[in-house]
């Protein structure tokens, strides 16, 4: 053994401390893997025949490969990886963008039926509701919801 080897190992803290720094590289190491791989299949731009070809340059000679595709192809890995982000991002707000917002906008016939309600309840008066039912006709306003505080549907007109 020389004479730094046995330096390692006389230690035992910088013996431990060894043993995690190889440990992390060979967890990055495999993690860089993996991503060149995903990238790999993530290209729209490489035929299939290039994809088969990069994917066995990287796991028949992995060092070699992975050096190789970051040089090559590592500039657009970056944006790739963005691109993939915002179409991910954007499929998730328009998903809660239509699960929050149900069907939109409440039509005519059912601002209609709110105003019918309120009117068997006694919270606004025939007039409150003729006046309201021509705005809800005309498109010029929509219906205040029932049990908003008292207000009538033409309050502010």
């Amino acid at each position: 053994m020389s004479a730094q080897m046995y330096l390692a190992y006389d230690y035992p803290l910088l013996s431990a401390f060894w043993t995690m720094l190889w440990f992390f590289l060979w967890i990055l190491w495999f993690i860089l893997l993996f991503r060149i791989v995903v990238d790999i299949f993530r290209d729209d731009d490489l035929s299939g025949w290039a994809k088969a070809g990069w994917l066995v340059f990287v796991v028949v000679l992995p060092f070699l490969g992975v050096f190789v595709y970051v040089i090559a192809r590592g500039k657009n890995m970056g944006r790739r990886e963005v691109a993939q982000a915002r179409a991910q991002q954007e499929a998730f707000d328009s998903y809660i963008r239509e699960t929050a917002g149900g069907r939109g906008r409440p039509t005519s016939v059912d601002e209609l039926a709110k105003l019918s309600e309120i009117r068997a309840r006694g919270d606004i008066t025939d007039e409150e509701f003729r006046r309201a039912k021509e705005l809800v006709l005309t498109g010029h306003g929509p219906a205040d919801r029932p049990g908003a505080g008292g207000t009538t549907p033409t309050s502010g007109r």
